[in-house]
């Protein structure tokens, strides 16, 4: 039962307090570090760096402690703070061919230029909970050599483009600078390049049930990964007073590209079209459902059908942003007095007068 909260500020006060106890749990067992969360739940991290819009690994952890491993109020955290950074200019675009590779796998061929590399991946394990990670002072496992394939490996899409059978991705008459979602609102009609962005900072959860959802008949689309590469990448960008690029660190992602059927259109012939997906650190779930939601959202422009929830471009975009949507639902908690009683007059009315209503029938009717 819901009941009124009194004491104003030091209700909220204790609350606080509360919280803090909650967080830190039994004292008696030592506390967790930002650093063991930064390197042990590291797809916990990359997931809040990559809705949070900010790549720092250690912010990103610190959020995640502080939220008590709650990943929405982490990547609600870690977005507030990045507001208050300052910005000192704009990175080139990053050139995700050159990437050194951990992890390239495609589901269209099997020999691929630079061969299939696992790498890291649940994908072969068994679900069964390992109760050996129970064990108090484990010894670490023995480093891995790094694969001799971890280089740069060219891109399986280039072999469908050397054919001319997948379509050609140009840029935008003029070249237009991208749009900045975390500057400007999102307006429609949105091009691709916020759409993007929209769906990289969307809830992984949303976005993988709309791709889902094209799976299922509500997009027709028939995909197929043409490439899922995790990797790092080289940032540069170009300082005013040196007037030439300078490596600035590198950064790791997931990029993935998803190739689906087009029966072709008046100007275009039958062939594969593209849809595209990216996300911070290893995050191949968050990179593929995003492929397959960009792909739906193109229906309008390749003359398809959009008649399914993922292919309504505001239905998917205003609703993708887990801090926007936890805002909505949340605010429910909050007193809502005034309304209620409002609302509560308002319905006794109405049966008041449905009451009056079905006596006066009654009496019509005896008579």
């Amino acid at each position: 039962m819901y009941v009124a909260v009194k004491g104003g500020e030091r209700a909220i006060a204790n609350a606080h307090a509360w919280l803090a106890e909650s967080r830190r749990g039994d004292p008696a067992i030592p506390e967790l570090s930002v650093a063991q969360i930064r390197e042990q739940q590291k797809l916990a991290v990359d997931r809040v760096m990559t809705e949070g819009s900010l790549y720092d690994p250690d912010l990103a952890a610190l959020a995640l402690k502080q939220a008590c491993g709650d990943q929405v109020e982490a990547i609600f955290l870690l977005r507030a703070y990045r507001t208050t950074l300052p910005r000192f200019g704009a990175t080139l675009p990053i050139d995700t061919s050159a990437m050194t590779v951990r992890r390239r796998v495609s589901a269209v061929f099997k020999d691929i230029p630079g061969g299939q590399i696992l790498g890291s991946t649940f994908d072969y394990t068994h679900r069964l909970l390992d109760f050996a990670l129970m064990a108090e002072g484990e010894p670490a496992p023995a480093p891995v050599a790094a694969p001799a394939e971890e280089a740069r490996v060219p891109g399986v899409i280039d072999v469908l483009n050397r054919e001319n059978i997948i379509e050609v991705e140009r840029p935008a008459s003029g070249d237009p600078a991208p749009p900045d979602l975390t500057r400007e609102p999102l307006r429609f009609p949105a091009p691709r390049a916020m759409r993007l962005q929209n769906l990289a900072r969307g809830d992984e959860g949303f976005v993988l049930a709309m791709g889902y959802a094209t799976q299922r008949g509500y997009g027709r689309t028939h995909p197929f990964a043409g490439e899922i590469r995790h990797g790092t990448v080289a940032v540069e960008m170009v300082p005013p007073e040196l007037g030439f690029a300078v490596d600035i660190g590198d950064i790791e992602l997931t990029e993935c590209q998803m190739v689906n059927q087009f029966a072709g259109s008046k100007s275009e012939p039958p062939q594969f079209t593209r849809g595209y997906g990216v996300s911070f650190g290893h995050g191949e779930r968050k990179a593929m459902g995003m492929a397959l939601v960009d792909r739906a959202l193109r229906a309008e422009e390749l003359g398809e059908a959009t008649d399914a929830p993922p292919n309504d471009i505001e239905f998917v975009l205003y609703h993708s942003d887990n801090v926007e949507a936890q805002g909505f639902v949340q605010h429910l908690k909050l007193p809502h007095y005034v309304d209620f009683q409002s609302e509560l007059n308002v319905v006794r009315a109405m049966r008041r007068d449905a009451e009056a209503a079905r006596q006066a029938a009654l009496k019509e009717a005896a008579e």
